[in-house]
């Protein structure tokens, strides 16, 4: 009993903590998991001081496929203290993957999961997230995620 109202105590002073996010960010996200390994040119749009829009176009590739995606998430962030928060939420893909020379168009649905810290000082905001997605077409369907470190410049 005491672990659940020490639970729902943090979890009510996070939603209450307000997280300062970035009316933009422009930056890379690089990325491995159990598929692919690759970049990510990332774009943040800020939709107020909680929640924020983030796209992203991936290049992706292992041994024997090679992946182009963009991808939507939709985040709610929390601010930890000072610049350091969490983030999580929905979002979708939409993928062209060559596997063994066959091309195939392939979505995807799952959100993201991540810590940031956005400095003060300078306008950098550097992140550390998952990325869990399942991917219902092609060859390569099923679920899929990796870690990636990103690196913005915010403004």
């Amino acid at each position: 009993m005491k672990r659940l109202l020490l639970f729902i105590a943090v979890i009510s002073i996070g939603v209450l903590a307000s997280a300062q996010v970035s009316s933009n960010a422009l930056g890379a996200r690089i990325y491995g998991g159990d598929n692919f390994s690759g970049a990510e040119l990332s774009f943040q749009k800020g939709l107020n001081d909680r929640n924020r829009l983030e796209l992203d176009a991936s290049f992706g590739f292992n041994s024997d496929n090679s992946r182009v995606a963009l991808f939507g998430i939709y985040h709610w962030v929390w601010n930890l203290v000072g610049g350091f928060n969490w983030y999580a939420g929905p979002g979708a893909s939409l993928m062209y993957d060559n596997y063994d020379d066959n091309g195939y168009v392939n979505i995807g649905v799952g959100g993201q999961i991540g810590i940031e810290y956005n400095f003060r000082d300078l306008p950098i905001l550097v992140s550390l997230d998952a990325r869990p997605m399942w991917d219902f077409l092609g060859d390569v369907n099923g679920l899929g995620w990796g870690g990636a470190l990103g690196l913005r410049y915010t403004w």
